[in-house]
């Protein structure tokens, strides 16, 4: 159905009802300009970070979480058929963010691996053979990249970085502590590391063979070293200076 501008002005509700049976193109002299259509509630429940109920009626499938990253201006994950919204980061995670950031790129400056910082979509696929089969999309805060044939023309990355590190807020911490630690480990990421603004200490975990070789915890006084990257080190003294 095609209507005017002035008619949908004028009767607004009776085309809300309408449009439950059909779209409604409104056009403006003459041009289409707009087009109102129906809402659809999705059967599956949005996952806010800090909820404490992991649960949602039904797995989510990647062409949904789609559908809802691309009508929102928001952030979100999918890990294991779950949406998670992320939150915006405190000013102490930025601060961290940044100190640990700074280090990274002076590190890799010239060297054949990249590091980035989030917002940054990575494909995972855990255990399975390809993406389509077991998708998960995450937005780790810093990623260092060694396969830079993963990233695709379109600029997105489809590989398994070599070190990931998140920095926990009270939202986060359950779930980069147990959902994305399970999560890296099967997805053959070699090195993550878990960074406590409140007990300002770093969890290092290392995996081989999609198994958890190492985990050690740094804490103030200590100097974190890669156990992937020889001579990328950071006292965290250093890390947590402003914090």
């Amino acid at each position: 159905m095609h209507v005017k501008s002035t008619d949908l002005q004028n009767a607004f509700g009776k085309y809300l009802a309408l449009v439950e049976k059909e779209q409604i193109i409104i056009t403006k002299n003459g041009k289409n300009v707009a087009k109102l259509i129906s809402y659809t509630q999705p059967d599956f429940v949005l996952v806010r970070e800090g909820s404490n109920a992991y649960k949602l009626s039904k797995r989510v499938s990647y062409e949904e979480y789609l559908d809802l990253v691309n009508s929102s201006d928001q952030r979100y994950e999918l890990i294991d058929g779950e949406v998670y919204l992320l939150a915006s980061p405190s000013f102490a995670h930025q601060l961290i963010l940044n100190e640990i950031a700074w280090h990274f790129t002076n590190y890799f400056k010239g060297k054949p691996c990249r590091t980035l910082t989030a917002p940054f979509d990575v494909h995972l696929y855990g255990y399975a053979t390809k993406f389509e089969e077991d998708p998960n999309v995450v937005q780790p805060d810093i990623i260092v990249i060694c396969d830079l044939d993963k990233v695709t023309e379109d600029k997105k990355y489809e590989g398994i970085p070599s070190l990931l590190v998140e920095v926990l807020s009270p939202s986060t911490k359950d779930k980069d502590l147990a959902i994305k630690t399970n999560l890296y480990k099967k997805s053959g990421i070699a090195e993550y590391w878990i960074v406590d603004i409140e007990a300002k200490q770093i969890a290092q975990y290392s995996f081989a063979d999609k198994e958890v070789q190492n985990m050690q915890i740094y804490q103030i006084g200590d100097t974190i070293e890669s156990a992937t990257f020889a001579g990328l080190s950071i006292a965290l003294a250093e890390i947590f200076t402003d914090i």
